[in-house]
């Protein structure tokens, strides 16, 4: 088993203190509640519904059995929002990760996706990662720039592959490659 961080606490711009720290499943109800106040909101996330509660007990689980990355955003205590790293199931692809991570408006723009991307840079350091992707949508720029930040190169775009409020966007595919 890799040594990596458990958690890690800071403050953020807006001076409360947040959290980053492993999905446990009984955060399953509190991750529903924020994944329902996203959608809510429409943007951003690519996601039609939360998961049940059984549903997202069982995904943590799997999560930790497959050894891969979920942690729970807290913010005064509140979960916010999570990231998470899935690694390759094929052999020939457990070199690379997946990244997705989202937060509900009102913790956005508080210095935590910085401090999430650190995080989750680490975590893929210690578990030998080559590669870590994800997407993106055009719309987005801050997301995009927070990742060019932080050395995220851009692989390619699909057009118009993703619709959102009766508009059609790009959705841009972007890696970290670990040296």
């Amino acid at each position: 088993m890799a040594n990596t961080i458990n958690s890690i606490e800071f403050i953020g711009k807006n001076g409360q203190s947040v959290r980053l720290r492993h999905a446990e499943e009984e955060d399953a109800k509190n991750i529903i509640e924020a994944v329902n106040e996203i959608i809510t909101s429409g943007t951003y996330i690519q996601k039609e519904r939360a998961r049940s509660e059984k549903e997202e007990i069982e995904f943590i689980k799997e999560m930790k059995r497959l050894n891969n990355m979920y942690t729970v955003i807290e913010m005064s205590g509140e979960i916010v929002g999570i990231a998470r790293v899935i690694r390759g199931e094929l052999e020939m692809k457990r070199h690379i990760g997946l990244f997705r991570t989202w937060m509900i408006q009102s913790a956005q723009q508080n210095g935590i996706g910085t401090e999430v991307m650190k995080y989750t840079l680490k975590w893929c350091e210690d578990h030998n990662l080559h590669k870590l992707c994800l997407t993106v949508f055009s719309s987005n720029g801050l997301a995009q720039k927070l990742y060019e930040r932080y050395g995220f190169v851009t692989e390619g775009t699909q057009r118009e592959q993703v619709l959102i409020d009766n508009k059609y966007e790009d959705e841009i595919f972007m890696a970290y490659f670990f040296a």
